[in-house]
């Protein structure tokens, strides 16, 4: 159990975006800067996802994320959606100050428990609009902290809202005595979908070339993958002979050693983003472009998430395969995003396989309809439990930005 009141904060920051350049780094943007703080792993993928959807409908808007280095052991991974990325070091009035002093937030956002009494106390007293998101019975639980009760309620009622994840968990906010102004029931912070686009005439095109043949794809595919997912497919093959696999490969894949891997294997391949088209000898599709993962999302019954069969990437998520009915499948390594997974799995919407062999065989067993579409409706309902929540918290940012920028124009 998380404690309701952490020992973090501000030891260095680090510009998580190289986009900004050196010159820019560890200044504070220009514009409405949203700050919000994650208390573990799945909290900051979620919280990304909340600024990817902030952004765009605000392209102007900045999000900062802070974390505390003593409850992820390393830094999390650079994720779409966070500008900049700041650790915390020990909860001081000093370091306090500073912080808030260089990055002006217009809102904060906390998450859970591990509450910073000082920092939350300096935030309030500059009068800044702070929400307390994703406060389950867990965090509140108060047997190991009786000692300082009224500080946490104390805490607690300065925050201008709090989202409880469960009736249980507002009723006992309630029952400890907190006041805060707005105390609501919501969702679980989780990440949803924002799917990728594609062009409704490509993917009539694509359809009418795959005449029906069954499809799955393997997204994000690295380098040293190629072989267990070629070997799988091959495999495949020889149950299924129409089977069209649809490689998108990672950024940094030499896909010239694919091609030339494809060619040993006797594997007929076309090269998509040279323009090759698909047709009845086409047993692999290569892309480099991961821009196209919309198209491919949504003409492949079955996806596997690579960078997760080898370590050392941490896995991709899946939320936007199964936003877009593709039933899931991934391997061991997918540490960046093990909540998401953990939650298509329970629902029957994701498998793991653990090397090649157990990828042919899901595979085979997989393309049947029947089961495909399954796992697909159960994916579909997993993304769309969180959608409600982000769509909520959306709004309310929004309106609290939008009500202090007329404050401070009365001002």
């Amino acid at each position: 159990m998380a404690p309701l009141i952490g020992p973090a904060v501000f030891q260095a920051s680090a510009d998580l975006s190289d986009r900004t350049g050196p010159e820019t780094r560890q200044t504070r943007p220009s514009g409405d800067l949203v700050w919000a703080h994650a208390t573990n792993r799945a909290r900051y993928s979620a919280l990304c996802d909340l600024g990817m959807r902030l952004r765009s409908l605000q392209p102007d808007l900045h999000f900062l994320i802070t974390y505390d280095a003593a409850r992820f052991g390393s830094a999390p991974a650079p994720l779409e959606g966070c500008d900049r990325l700041v650790m915390l070091g020990p909860d001081q009035a000093g370091a306090a100050r500073a912080f808030l002093d260089k990055w002006q937030p217009n809102l904060m956002l906390w998450t859970g428990s591990d509450l910073m009494p000082t920092l939350i106390g300096v935030a309030a007293a500059r009068k800044l609009p702070m929400i307390l998101l994703d406060i389950g019975e867990t965090d509140l639980s108060t047997r190991r902290h009786k000692w300082f009760f009224d500080s946490t309620r104390s805490c607690l009622n300065r925050f201008d809202a709090i989202l409880a994840s469960s009736p249980a968990s507002a009723a006992l906010l309630h029952r400890m005595g907190v006041s805060a102004p707005d105390i609501r029931t919501t969702d679980r912070l989780h990440n949803s979908a924002t799917p990728p686009h594609c062009s409704d005439e490509e993917l009539n095109d694509v359809t009418k070339d795959i005449a029906g043949r069954p499809v799955w794809l393997a997204a994000h595919l690295r380098t040293d993958e190629f072989e267990q997912v070629l070997t799988a497919h091959r495999a495949a093959l020889r149950l299924l002979h129409r089977l069209l696999l649809v490689v998108v490969t990672d950024r940094d894949a030499d896909t010239d050693a694919l091609k030339q891997r494809l060619a040993t294997m006797n594997l007929r391949s076309i090269d998509w983003d040279t323009g090759d088209a698909i047709d009845d000898n086409t047993q692999v599709v290569v892309s480099r472009d991961e821009d196209n993962l919309g198209l491919w999302y949504r003409l492949a019954p079955l996806t596997f998430m690579a960078g997760s069969l080898v370590p050392g990437s941490g896995g991709h998520s899946p939320l936007a395969a199964a936003a877009l009915g593709s039933a899931v499948l991934y391997g061991s390594h997918v540490g960046d995003h093990l909540e998401a997974y953990a939650r298509l799995a329970a629902a029957g919407a994701a498998r793991a396989v653990r090397d090649g062999d157990g990828l042919a065989g899901a595979v085979v067993q997989l393309s049947a309809p029947d089961h495909a579409a399954a796992m697909a409706l159960a994916g579909w309902e997993v993304v769309t439990e969180g959608a409600h929540l982000t769509d909520s918290l959306v709004e309310l940012i929004l309106e609290v930005l939008e009500n202090r920028g007329h404050d401070n124009a009365r001002a």
